[in-house]
């Protein structure tokens, strides 16, 4: 299969780059194709160089068109005929210069085969990614190709620079000649005179729509640039800020710094066409130059989209966390924390050159009591593509401290804003310099707001804080946030809680799970969609008991002790009381459920459904377990063992049935110890086997009654 046939069986993402290459009449697209076969046997690159071999190629190649005229004469295609007839006449000023035609026509085979090598790596990669969402490959695969389109308009603009050089070196070459020769006749001079002023207006237009190309091509790059800035930045930086509070969201950032090393590199290569073209001037002008007009103003232009290219290129790739910190943004006073930042413009000549400083809270706000820190450490770090598993720029601070600064320098100002500890808010700030061929650019960098915490007793309510901010704030560097705090809807708020137990134990909440919190929430409604949460309601009231104290006790319960039985489905866990009795009265007797329990905090429960004498059921249910009891056993091995006193005080376990039918053993049997009784490695500080021996009563079974 020749290489034509391949690129004509491409997608039609990569066609279309194949008719954007060919939008030129340097090579037409009809003499590519009607002389395919024979143009990708020849040895072009050979040809570029020697010129006997380029004028037979010439020869034959005028050959060929007039056979394909004929063809078409014959099948009655005029249009055909009239397009080779062109053809062929716009080939003859290659009558001097055959090498370049060589050239030219090895220069479109080179670019074909890119398009190719593009097709077959994105089929690879494609390959690779097939669990990947398909509106985000349908983003990423427009996203190549407009970018793959800017790279062949750069690359066609340099083949036009070349063209536009050689036709002013004619005109140069016959104008001096034309000078040093003197001509007296002065038919003969005025004949010449009239040549120059040919050569010279055909250069006048070359210069024009170079300009014009340049123009053209600089709209292109203003829309990818604004593109990649305010749509693919903006994207993911969103999602850095639901994935800090626990959402999956991809958060690589390969893909951004391919597109924004791309944009850089073709604006560098517009500012070296433009600097070719104050050379070209210093050779050759006259009146009324269009590039003496217009090069200025394109000049300004393509330094500004370098420049604020270049000013959003320089971001936070890791938020500053912790190593033992329950998540990212809480940061603990005079102890450790790391960040790390990323340029996306990737120029192999920077390595180890540019130095990123460290700070903090660079603006101060005017709020009451606004407490200042001083960062201590390594401050300064270059960036280099050593410390990226990607390859990418980055500058890793691993061992950065923060310590504040005495109280006279705290929240001067005459602002009546006071916050508290956890609902004061930070930024951490980077500088660095870009500077590269001529160009030096000022870069700066913000983390998220962080929340600075001197004890670690602040951490739950610090977190609440991240939660909050980075779930409603789309500004992410309003530190006042909280002076003036939205409420959440339920489907923002529902889809956070959820977030915290995917990311802690990767498994998130059933939509069950989530009806009982929002009735816990606002009571019985018949849709949740419409109802918000307030702060004060999650986590700011004076009682110390709040809905995120609440929920978060039991996360790290099950994080800690029940992290398996979670995450294997095993536990139902957010369900009311009334859902309980409703679900369990239907079900054979000794069927249970475990669920979290609703008024002690870090509690966990079980209730299972007998049956009296005349049939009718009864729901009974243990006091919580807590981490105090398991401490000292695993909840898996109470359910095992559990028991209570029976009539004939006969020790029974009533526990039979995962709720809804599955046999105990069954559910929790891979998790049971193979050691039982004395050799029980749970049990060590008593002699015998302990069993959960609970008496009904009115109370229900207290699980604190032990026998052995």
């Amino acid at each position: 299969m020749t290489q034509w046939e391949k690129l004509r069986q491409l997608p039609a993402v990569y066609r279309q780059q194949l008719h954007e290459l060919y939008d030129r009449d340097a090579l037409p697209m009809d003499v590519r194709h009607y002389l395919s076969a024979w143009i990708e046997k020849q040895e072009w690159q050979r040809a570029a160089r020697d010129h006997d071999l380029a004028m037979v190629l010439f020869q034959v190649l005028l050959e060929n068109l007039d056979i394909q005229h004929s063809r078409f004469v014959q099948e009655e295609s005029f249009l055909l005929q009239h397009n080779i007839r062109r053809y062929k006449q716009n080939f003859q000023r290659y009558l001097d210069d055959p090498c370049g035609l060589a050239s030219t026509i090895l220069w479109f085979l080179e670019k074909e085969k890119e398009i190719l090598q593009s097709a077959d790596l994105a089929e690879q990669v494609q390959f690779l990614c097939v669990e990947q969402e398909a509106m985000e490959m349908d983003s990423q695969q427009d996203m190549e190709r407009k970018m793959a389109g800017l790279r062949n308009e750069v690359q066609c603009m340099e083949h036009t620079m070349i063209c536009l050089e050689e036709q002013q070196d004619e005109f140069d070459f016959k104008f001096q000649t034309h000078k040093m020769e003197a001509v007296v006749d002065e038919p003969m001079k005025k004949e010449q005179m009239k040549v120059l002023q040919s050569l010279v207006n055909r250069l006048n237009d070359c210069r024009k729509s170079t300009l014009s190309d340049l123009n053209k091509l600089l709209d292109r790059a203003e829309e990818l640039i604004d593109l990649l800035v305010k749509k693919e930045l903006v994207e993911w930086q969103r999602r850095q800020q639901k994935a800090c509070i626990g959402a999956p969201d991809n958060v690589c950032l390969d893909h951004l710094e391919k597109w924004f090393t791309c944009m850089a590199v073709c604006l560098f290569q517009v500012r070296e066409f433009l600097s070719k073209l104050d050379e070209l001037v210093g050779k050759v002008s006259y009146d009324n130059d269009p590039i003496k007009a217009q090069k200025p103003a394109l000049q300004r232009r393509a330094d500004t989209l370098l420049k604020d290219l270049l000013k959003s290129s320089f971001v936070v790739e890791t938020q500053p966390s912790m190593p033992q910190g329950k998540g990212s943004l809480v940061l603990r006073t005079n102890v450790q924390f790391s960040v790390k930042t990323r340029l996306l413009v990737k120029f192999v000549e920077q390595n180890h050159i540019m130095k990123v400083n460290v700070s903090v809270d660079r603006e101060v706000p005017q709020i009451k009591g606004y407490r200042r820190f001083n960062v201590l450490g390594t401050k300064s770090k270059a960036l280099n593509m050593a410390e990226s598993q990607s390859g990418g720029m980055v500058a890793d601070f691993r061992h950065l401290t923060l310590k504040e600064q005495k109280s006279g320098g705290a929240g001067k100002g005459g602002s009546d804003i006071s916050l508290s500890v956890t609902e004061e808010l930070h930024v951490i700030n980077f500088d660095t310099v870009f500077d590269l061929k001529g160009l030096s650019v000022e870069l700066q960098a913000s983390s998220l707001p962080v929340v600075i915490i001197s004890n670690s007793s602040q951490q739950q309510s610090a977190w609440a804080s991240v939660l909050w901010f980075n779930m409603l704030s789309l500004d992410t560097k309003d530190v006042k946030f909280f002076a003036n705090c939205p409420a959440a809807t339920w489907p923002q708020f529902g889809e956070v809680l959820s977030w915290q137990f995917l990311s802690a134990t990767k498994r998130g909440l059933n939509d069950d799970q989530l009806e009982m919190i929002a009735l816990r929430l606002f009571g019985k409604q018949r849709d949740y969609d419409n109802c918000k949460v307030a702060w004060s309601k999650f986590s700011k009231e004076n009682s110390p008991d709040t809905f995120w104290v609440w929920f978060d006790g039991i996360l790290v319960m099950v994080k800690t002790y029940l992290e398996q039985l979670w995450r294997d489905g095993l536990i139902m866990g957010f369900v009311s009381k009334g859902k309980e009795k409703s679900l369990l009265k239907k079900k054979q007797r000794g069927t249970f459920l475990l669920r979290f329990s609703e008024s002690v905090i870090g509690g966990i429960t079980f209730s299972w459904v007998e049956y009296d004498m005349i049939g009718e059921p009864s729901i009974k249910t243990v006091q919580p377990f807590t981490k105090v009891d398991l401490n000292q056993i695993p909840f898996h091995e109470i359910i095992r063992n559990f028991q209570i006193l029976e009539s004939d005080n006969i020790p029974e376990n009533p526990l039979l049935y995962l709720y809804p039918n599955t046999p105990k053993d069954e559910a929790f049997g891979k998790y049971y110890s193979d050691k039982t009784g004395d050799n029980s490695p749970y049990i060590k500080y008593i002699k015998t086997k302990l069993m959960f021996v609970s008496k009904e009563t009115k109370r229900g079974p207290s699980p604190s009654e032990f026998t052995s």
